[in-house]
């Protein structure tokens, strides 16, 4: 049973391609997929289930349903059900939305297979899984180049960390023999540290943190459904979760918290600077999810993994909510520039839906994702007073960049006709998004910290009342900082020069400085190795391929006149000799048989000779016998 979260999205998935032909009939069978996925999960949830599958020899695959991974197998298909029936609704005549369909809802069950997994064998076939599964998604639209292209620098990115699983599965094998999870409280100092660092790459690469965020401008190539479940609950949210999961293990090594809230401290104030500083919707969201995911890494170098359960629970309901609106601006408008939008007199419901994105994404009670946030920044500040002003400072910057977004997208703004009007399905799908975001502020009610606890397996840390009104007055000082850039027609650019925004807005020149220092030197070098292959490799190559040739034709001389020439002697002198042995046995061997028998012959003719039939002759011989006999035995003495 335990299976059930990932084999119900494999087979819907197949079903779907099966009724193709049938796109209406395709899409409904998307969302039905979804919804028995959302009643598998959280039946497997409730019952904590277990299982193990035998691979062969010594490799078994582990699955476990416990810790956050109750609410995480729950989270994914909830999110994937919403974004789905807003993709099977978007468009009515589209033949590669089946293909899209199915792409999605086997994305599905790869991020169920990462979440259940309880080994680093299973862990690394769903690790690999999602990021096939996003490369094909962010590639869908293959026929534009770019979008291809695009795909593929996210792969290759998250990629790289990917070596992280590698070396943490080879670390714990070769350690205890095994790749559960349960057997790394076994796993001594030296051999957790090397599993921890490779656990943190792989985590730091897919979860977009620095150096690594720029990929998430890459994967916004995919079609809208896809960058809202790639940011929420799927992809992006592998790294989190798996050091959610591992945190009170790897939590033993001494490097591991500094190192992940430096990463994750880091990440949020870049990344909370890119999204200020970015024109396009949704690279701004795409800036905004890094820095989310890196409040979620400072609450688990913190230690108060529930904080960190709890953010990303939130930031995946607001955030899906909040790409799945700015596909309705760009089909809506032709264009994702913040400078050209403005729909909310055009589109009044889906700007309050945005909004209610945008206040969660600001942290602005009594959403429970300011709940979760503040749950945040009391760790932070319990693992130390910079880090706790550190966060502080990302918090303001997330509330500042919602703010603008919400003003700049969906803010008043002059009536118009709006090129594609967003259907009754989508309107559904955002709606019960907005719906589940509300519904997280019951954890403002008494007890929400137990049972954010409680869902999570972990620690969360209540805020003084000091932090709980520095985090109020952050809101309403970046609230009122971006109405005032409104009413001043800053808000677009905030007064910064052009060359520093854009600065700033390409990830503080990561991407450039990778290609100067990564991409142009290899590229370079290959280009050198390919002229050495060609212009020295090759020409080595021919000269060997002809000596070899014109040693080979020597070679059959030397057989031809050689070796043969001595074949054939050989064959001379063995005949020769059989010759010989021929005449020997002609005149030698018969000629002694002819006269032995000629003797014999000769002997019984003479003897017959003495057989008279006289007496006196027979006396004689006798005496003779006699005579010879005496001699004999006389001289024998």
């Amino acid at each position: 049973m335990v299976w059930l979260p990932v084999l119900t999205p494999l087979i819907g998935g197949a079903i779907i391609l099966a009724l193709r032909r049938s796109q209406m009939a395709a899409r409904v069978a998307s969302v039905l997929v979804m919804v028995a996925t959302v009643a598998a999960a959280a039946l497997v949830a409730s019952l904590e289930a277990t299982g193990t599958w035998s691979w062969g020899g010594q490799l078994d695959l582990a699955v476990s349903v416990t810790g956050f991974g109750r609410t995480m197998v729950v989270l994914v298909p909830v999110i994937a059900t919403a974004v789905i029936g807003f993709a099977a609704t978007n468009s009515e005549d589209d033949r590669s939305i089946v293909k899209l369909l199915v792409a999605l809802t086997w994305f599905v069950a790869a991020m169920e297979l990462l979440v259940i997994a309880a080994d680093f064998l299973t862990l690394l076939i769903g690790w690999e899984l999602v990021g096939a599964a996003s490369w094909v998604l962010i590639g869908h639209e293959w026929r534009d180049p770019q979008r291809p292209r695009s795909a593929r620098e996210a792969f290759v990115t998250t990629r790289f960390g990917d070596l992280g699983i590698y070396v943490a599965a080879g670390a714990i094998f070769a350690a205890t023999g095994s790749l559960r999870y349960d057997d790394l409280a076994a796993v001594s100092p030296g051999w957790l540290a090397i599993i921890a660092g490779g656990l943190v790459l792989a985590a730091a690469a897919k979860s977009a943190q620095v150096p690594f965020s720029p990929w998430l401008f890459s994967a916004m190539a995919g079609p809208t459904p896809v960058s809202a479940l790639l940011h929420s609950a799927t992809m992006v949210a592998a790294g989190a979760y798996i050091l959610i999961r591992l945190q009170p293990t790897l939590s033993a090594v001494g490097w591991f918290s500094p190192v992940v809230i430096g990463i994750g401290l880091t990440t949020a104030l870049a990344g909370g600077m890119v999204t200020l500083a970015q024109q396009d919707l949704k690279k701004a969201l795409a800036g905004s999810t890094s820095a989310q995911y890196g409040l979620m890494l400072i609450a688990v170098g913190a230690g108060f993994t529930a904080a960190a359960a709890g953010q990303l629970t939130a930031h995946a309901l607001f955030k899906s909510l909040l790409f799945l609106t700015a596909g309705v601006a760009l089909h809506a408008s032709g264009t994702l520039d913040l400078s050209k939008l403005r729909l909310g007199s055009a589109l009044p419901r889906v700007a309050v839906l945005f909004g209610i994105g945008a206040l969660a994404l600001a942290a602005v009670p009594p959403l429970g994702a300011a709940f979760t946030k503040e749950a945040v920044l009391a760790g932070a500040f319990h693992a130390g007073i910079w880090v706790g002003l550190g966060t502080a400072a990302a918090g303001l910057l997330s509330t500042l960049y919602a703010a603008r977004l919400h003003m700049l997208a969906y803010g008043p703004g002059p009536t118009r006709d709006v090129h594609t009007p967003p259907r009754r399905g989508e309107m559904v799908a955002l709606g019960g998004l907005a719906a589940l975001t509300l519904l997280l502020g019951v954890l403002w009610l008494p007890g929400g910290d137990a049972i954010l606890e409680r869902a999570a397996e972990g620690a969360i840390l209540s805020p003084t009342r000091a932090e709980t009104i520095l985090s109020l007055a952050l809101v309403v000082v970046g609230l009122t900082a971006v109405a005032v850039a409104w009413r001043r027609g800053r808000l677009v650019t905030l007064g910064m020069p052009a060359r520093t925004r854009a600065f700033i807005a390409g990830w503080w020149g990561i991407p450039t400085a990778a290609r100067v220092l990564i991409v142009d030197p290899v590229s370079r070098l290959g280009k050198w190795l390919f002229i050495a292959d060609r212009n020295v490799l090759a020409r080595i190559a021919d000269s060997v391929a002809a000596f070899a040739e014109y040693t080979s034709r020597v070679l059959k001389r030397l057989v031809e006149r050689g070796i043969d020439g001595v074949v054939w002697g050989i064959g001379g002198a063995t005949i020769q000799g059989a010759e010989m042995s021929r005449l020997a046995d002609d005149r030698g061997v018969d000629g002694t048989v002819e006269g032995v028998a000629s003797g014999i012959g000769e002997a019984g003719k003479q003897s017959r000779r003495t057989q008279t039939g006289m007496s006196y002759h027979y006396y004689t011989a006798m005496m003779i016998g006699l005579v010879v006999a005496i001699a004999v035995a006389t001289l024998w003495r």
